[in-house]
């Protein structure tokens, strides 16, 4: 007798509801990707007077929060910080035929050439509306192929609630895109506006024509164009924050490495109203003070005519108990140390914006072991002296693992060491400002390639009259030592996206941590440079 046949296993089917949600997903999906498609293919055109511009969305996720407008001359990106996703926004941008009769004209400026708020409002409202239609369609066409695929498949026509469910998807998918977009793309919600190339060596923060209509009537027309655009642009998105008065600015340097480079910081000083330079270290080379001599740092540090605030380095010393170079930069007027012996702190004030800060307690020739353990000690000796002021606006260390040691919530901190810039929370990286001078300035190349030197970078720190940080300009460029200085961007930071708006939590002392909350003070131009000295525990 055949035993009995085996009955066939049942598949496991997919639940049908699990089944619908993932239909409907799919479909809003793809009307979302049908919609943005659209905009690429029939992109939609706006004009102003001198200007039009093709405008499309990105299907690029790394484009996601962004407007960007690529030329010839450098790029233009806005990052906006919105609470929900939105497509990247590309304007490919034109310049009109008859700007060339106009540049012709005498006494011919940037700012005649500049498009109107209410070209720029009209421009917007075109391109919202052609954006929004060719969405709507492109997003229509995927849903009604879906519809169409699935008769096609199903061998009937979808029935009543199956076009309702179809329409809802469309429904969805533009109304999640718009919204996106139009919470989004907010003024006050602009997170970084960066420009790169050229445009990034003429570009200016809040103030973004001061000083540029001059440098670009020394390059050609179109660039002069481009820098209309790009300060419309910047006046249109710049969040509020940025044009409230400002009651210090404050150049961020670090790691000089004995390069004088001091005519150049000099300028910067200038051009950029600069109240103070802050530097985070590493003056010279190998600890010597007859480097810094022979370089003429000591004398460029003297012809800038503002405070100079510093912090010692690991370079800056030959020993643990070397202050030969701090004795003498101690003898230049300008020069404030915020840490000038074992015995005391300084606390600079800079327009009643507070700085202070600590030494590195490394040297040249140390062992490079165990460094971030290294800078705990000094950190929690300096956080003992401050426990009963308010924390520093500004505090500042040579190493990284100096700055994380504090925990300081308020403010911002500032360190160097890396020589590249850096950003996390209200950390501020410094990268070098001389490309780490002329010994470690070259980076390994490959063989039979050409040495690369490491970029150069400083920023400017701009603070409100409420001591708080308005606005952080990063500035990178290169081949100043080979004598081909270039830019490479130029990166506009609210101080919001830096620094919290929380009051410190009160901490026990000894912990490396500052425990007294900050109360609401007020900062102006107008208020005069103070120092104050505050003893320092002994060891």
């Amino acid at each position: 007798m055949s035993p009995p046949a085996e009955r066939p296993r049942r598949r496991r089917r997919v639940p049908l509801p699990l089944l619908r949600t993932g239909g409907i997903l799919a479909l809003v999906l793809g009307s979302i990707l049908g919609g943005v498609a659209a905009t690429t293919l029939f992109p939609t055109s706006v004009d102003t007077l001198n200007y039009g511009a093709d405008l499309r969305l990105s299907a690029n996720p790394a484009d996601l929060g962004t407007i960007q407008s690529p030329t010839v001359f450098g790029d233009i990106h806005l990052d906006f910080a919105g609470p929900v996703p939105a497509p990247g926004v590309i304007a490919e941008v034109q310049v009109k035929e008859h700007i060339t009769d106009l540049l012709a004209r005498p006494n011919i400026s940037i700012s005649s050439l500049q498009p109107g708020p209410l070209e720029l409002e009209r421009a917007a409202r075109d391109a919202g509306i052609g954006l929004a239609l060719r969405f709507a369609g492109g997003a229509l066409a995927v849903t009604l192929l879906a519809l169409a695929a699935y008769a096609a498949w199903a061998r009937r026509r979808p029935r009543a609630s199956r076009l309702g469910v179809a329409a809802a998807c469309w429904v969805v998918a533009c109304a999640v895109t718009f919204a996106s977009i139009g919470l989004g793309y907010r003024p006050e919600r602009l997170d970084r506006f960066t420009t790169t190339g050229i445009l990034g060596a003429v570009q200016r923060n809040a103030d973004l024509l001061a000083g540029v209509e001059t440098r670009a009537e020394q390059t050609t027309p179109y660039l002069k164009n481009l820098l209309a655009l790009s300060a419309a642009l910047q006046d249109k998105y710049s969040p509020q924050v940025l044009g409230k008065p400002v009651a210090a600015r404050l150049l961020l340097v670090s790691d000089i490495h004995g390069a004088n480079q001091y005519p150049l910081m000099k300028t910067i000083v200038a051009e950029e109203d600069v109240d103070a330079v802050i530097d985070a270290g590493d003056l010279v080379n190998f600890g010597t003070l007859a480097e810094a001599q022979a370089a003429g740092v000591l004398d460029g540090i003297r012809s800038l005519g503002v405070p100079y605030v510093f912090v010692k380095g690991n370079h800056d010393a030959r020993a643990s108990s070397d202050t030969e170079l701090l004795r003498a930069l101690a003898k230049i007027p300008n020069v404030v140390l915020l840490e000038p012996d074992d015995d005391s702190y300084t606390v600079q004030s800079i327009g009643g914006v507070r700085i202070a800060g600590f030494n590195d307690p490394r040297w040249f020739g140390d062992d490079n072991r165990d460094n971030a353990a290294k800078q705990k000690a000094p950190a929690a000796r300096f956080a003992a002296a401050m426990q009963d002021l308010a924390p520093p606006d500004v505090l500042v260390a040579h190493e990284p693992g100096a700055v994380d040691a504090i925990d300081q919530k308020s403010g911002v901190k500032v360190h160097g060491h890396m020589h590249v810039d850096q950003l996390e929370g209200n950390t501020i990286g410094v990268g070098t400002f001389t490309g780490g001078g002329a010994f470690s300035h070259f980076l390994q190349a490959a063989k039979d390639e050409e040495l690369t030197g490491q970029p150069s970078a400083f920023d400017i720190a701009a603070f409100g009259e409420d001591c708080r940080l308005n606005s952080l300009t990063r500035y990178q460029f290169r081949n100043v030592i080979e004598g081909r200085p270039a830019y490479d961007d130029v990166t506009l930071i609210n101080g919001s996206r830096i620094e919290s708006t929380l009051p410190p939590v009160p901490t026990p002392a000894g912990t490396g941590t500052t425990s007294t909350p900050a109360a609401p003070r007020t900062c102006s131009a107008d208020l005069p440079p103070t120092t104050e000295r505050v003893a320092a525990p002994p060891r």
